[in-house]
Protein backbone atom coordinates (compact mmCIF):
# COMPACT_ATOMS: atom_id res chain seq x y z
CA UNK A 1 0.00 0.00 0.00
CA UNK A 2 1.33 3.49 -0.55
CA UNK A 3 -0.21 6.54 0.99
CA UNK A 4 0.36 10.18 0.91
CA UNK A 5 -0.24 12.83 3.94
CA UNK A 6 -0.48 16.07 2.38
CA UNK A 7 -1.45 19.49 3.85
CA UNK A 8 -1.77 23.25 3.50
CA UNK A 9 -0.52 25.22 6.66
CA UNK A 10 -0.35 29.30 7.75
CA UNK A 11 0.92 28.27 11.38
CA UNK A 12 1.81 25.22 11.88
CA UNK A 13 -0.93 23.52 13.49
CA UNK A 14 -2.23 21.51 10.62
CA UNK A 15 1.65 20.41 9.48
CA UNK A 16 1.57 19.14 13.40
CA UNK A 17 -1.52 17.08 12.57
CA UNK A 18 -0.04 15.85 9.52
CA UNK A 19 3.16 14.84 10.91
CA UNK A 20 1.21 12.80 14.03
CA UNK A 21 -1.13 11.03 10.85
CA UNK A 22 1.80 9.83 9.24
CA UNK A 23 3.43 8.68 12.65
CA UNK A 24 0.36 6.86 13.30
CA UNK A 25 0.47 4.95 9.61
CA UNK A 26 1.78 1.74 10.27
CA UNK A 27 2.32 -1.71 8.33
CA UNK A 28 2.47 0.07 5.27
CA UNK A 29 5.57 -0.60 3.12
CA UNK A 30 5.42 2.92 1.62
CA UNK A 31 3.90 6.21 3.34
CA UNK A 32 4.87 10.37 2.24
CA UNK A 33 4.74 13.08 4.10
CA UNK A 34 4.74 15.87 1.81
CA UNK A 35 3.48 20.13 1.85
CA UNK A 36 0.85 20.76 -0.52
CA UNK A 37 3.30 23.55 -1.50
CA UNK A 38 5.99 21.07 -2.43
CA UNK A 39 3.80 18.74 -4.19
CA UNK A 40 4.32 17.78 -7.63
CA UNK A 41 1.21 16.22 -8.61
CA UNK A 42 -1.28 13.27 -6.51
CA UNK A 43 1.24 10.16 -7.82
CA UNK A 44 0.00 7.03 -7.20
CA UNK A 45 -1.20 6.32 -3.91
CA UNK A 46 -3.25 4.09 -2.41
CA UNK A 47 -4.92 6.60 0.07
CA UNK A 48 -4.49 10.59 -0.31
CA UNK A 49 -4.69 12.35 3.50
CA UNK A 50 -5.48 15.65 2.95
CA UNK A 51 -4.97 18.75 5.84
CA UNK A 52 -5.75 22.58 5.47
CA UNK A 53 -6.95 24.64 7.98
CA UNK A 54 -10.56 25.76 8.02
CA UNK A 55 -10.92 29.60 6.63
CA UNK A 56 -14.09 31.35 6.79
CA UNK A 57 -15.57 27.61 7.24
CA UNK A 58 -14.65 26.39 4.08
CA UNK A 59 -11.62 24.52 2.72
CA UNK A 60 -8.65 27.18 1.47
CA UNK A 61 -8.39 27.24 -2.22
CA UNK A 62 -5.13 25.67 -2.61
CA UNK A 63 -6.24 22.41 -1.23
CA UNK A 64 -9.91 22.62 -2.95
CA UNK A 65 -7.95 22.31 -5.93
CA UNK A 66 -6.20 19.70 -5.18
CA UNK A 67 -9.08 17.62 -3.52
CA UNK A 68 -10.80 18.43 -6.90
CA UNK A 69 -7.83 17.16 -9.07
CA UNK A 70 -7.53 13.84 -7.31
CA UNK A 71 -7.83 11.13 -9.81
CA UNK A 72 -11.47 9.38 -10.32
CA UNK A 73 -11.85 6.92 -7.52
CA UNK A 74 -9.37 8.39 -5.78
CA UNK A 75 -9.38 7.14 -1.60
CA UNK A 76 -8.99 9.81 0.33
CA UNK A 77 -9.06 10.87 4.13
CA UNK A 78 -9.82 14.56 4.72
CA UNK A 79 -7.86 16.38 8.22
CA UNK A 80 -8.31 20.16 9.49
CA UNK A 81 -7.59 22.47 12.49
CA UNK A 82 -9.89 25.59 13.23
CA UNK A 83 -10.65 27.79 16.32
CA UNK A 84 -14.14 26.53 16.48
CA UNK A 85 -14.48 23.91 19.13
CA UNK A 86 -14.94 20.12 17.60
CA UNK A 87 -18.14 19.59 16.27
CA UNK A 88 -18.99 22.74 16.04
CA UNK A 89 -20.81 24.58 13.28
CA UNK A 90 -17.85 25.97 11.37
CA UNK A 91 -15.77 23.40 10.84
CA UNK A 92 -18.48 20.75 9.73
CA UNK A 93 -19.27 23.24 7.17
CA UNK A 94 -15.76 23.07 6.10
CA UNK A 95 -15.66 19.49 5.85
CA UNK A 96 -19.04 18.81 4.23
CA UNK A 97 -17.36 21.72 1.60
CA UNK A 98 -14.26 19.51 1.39
CA UNK A 99 -16.41 16.37 0.44
CA UNK A 100 -18.36 18.07 -1.93
CA UNK A 101 -14.86 19.02 -3.77
CA UNK A 102 -14.30 15.26 -3.68
CA UNK A 103 -16.99 14.40 -6.45
CA UNK A 104 -16.26 11.12 -7.67
CA UNK A 105 -13.51 9.77 -4.75
CA UNK A 106 -14.33 8.02 -1.69
CA UNK A 107 -14.23 10.02 1.39
CA UNK A 108 -12.82 7.61 4.01
CA UNK A 109 -13.26 9.63 6.75
CA UNK A 110 -12.29 13.10 8.60
CA UNK A 111 -10.73 14.39 11.58
CA UNK A 112 -10.40 18.01 13.14
CA UNK A 113 -9.22 19.24 16.23
CA UNK A 114 -8.61 22.59 17.11
CA UNK A 115 -5.24 24.69 16.50
CA UNK A 116 -4.53 27.84 17.84
CA UNK A 117 -5.29 30.84 16.14
CA UNK A 118 -2.95 33.70 15.75
CA UNK A 119 -3.14 36.85 17.97
CA UNK A 120 -3.27 39.06 14.91
CA UNK A 121 -6.65 37.18 13.38
CA UNK A 122 -7.83 37.36 16.82
CA UNK A 123 -7.05 40.82 17.00
CA UNK A 124 -8.62 41.53 13.73
CA UNK A 125 -12.20 39.71 14.11
CA UNK A 126 -12.58 41.37 18.12
CA UNK A 127 -14.33 44.48 16.50
CA UNK A 128 -16.92 42.67 15.03
CA UNK A 129 -19.88 41.44 17.37
CA UNK A 130 -21.03 38.69 14.69
CA UNK A 131 -17.43 36.65 15.71
CA UNK A 132 -18.37 37.50 19.21
CA UNK A 133 -19.05 33.38 19.23
CA UNK A 134 -16.09 32.43 17.72
CA UNK A 135 -14.04 34.37 19.07
CA UNK A 136 -15.02 33.24 22.89
CA UNK A 137 -14.09 29.61 21.11
CA UNK A 138 -10.86 30.66 19.40
CA UNK A 139 -9.42 31.83 22.58
CA UNK A 140 -10.00 28.50 23.96
CA UNK A 141 -8.02 26.77 21.09
CA UNK A 142 -4.59 28.17 22.92
CA UNK A 143 -2.20 24.49 23.19
CA UNK A 144 -3.79 23.30 20.32
CA UNK A 145 -3.12 20.74 18.90
CA UNK A 146 -1.97 19.25 22.19
CA UNK A 147 -0.56 15.68 23.04
CA UNK A 148 -4.74 14.40 22.95
CA UNK A 149 -5.35 16.11 19.54
CA UNK A 150 -1.90 14.23 17.86
CA UNK A 151 -3.16 10.84 19.65
CA UNK A 152 -6.35 10.83 17.68
CA UNK A 153 -4.90 11.95 14.88
CA UNK A 154 -2.45 8.84 15.26
CA UNK A 155 -6.15 6.76 16.07
CA UNK A 156 -7.26 8.20 12.75
CA UNK A 157 -4.84 7.45 10.29
CA UNK A 158 -4.56 3.82 11.38
CA UNK A 159 -8.29 3.54 10.82
CA UNK A 160 -8.41 5.26 7.81
CA UNK A 161 -5.64 2.61 6.35
CA UNK A 162 -7.84 -0.15 7.53
CA UNK A 163 -10.26 1.02 5.66
CA UNK A 164 -8.83 2.00 2.48
CA UNK A 165 -7.67 -1.65 2.33
CA UNK A 166 -11.55 -3.06 2.54
CA UNK A 167 -13.02 -0.29 0.38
Amino acid sequence: MKVLVTYFSKTGNTEAVARAIHHGIVNVTDKDLIALDDLDGAGNYDLVFVGFPVMTHSVPPKAAKFIEGLPEGAKLALFATHGSFRGGELALTAFMHGVGLAKGKTVLGTYGCQGEVSEKVIEGMSGKPEHRGWLMEAKGAVGHPDDADRAEAMDFARLMVAKARVV
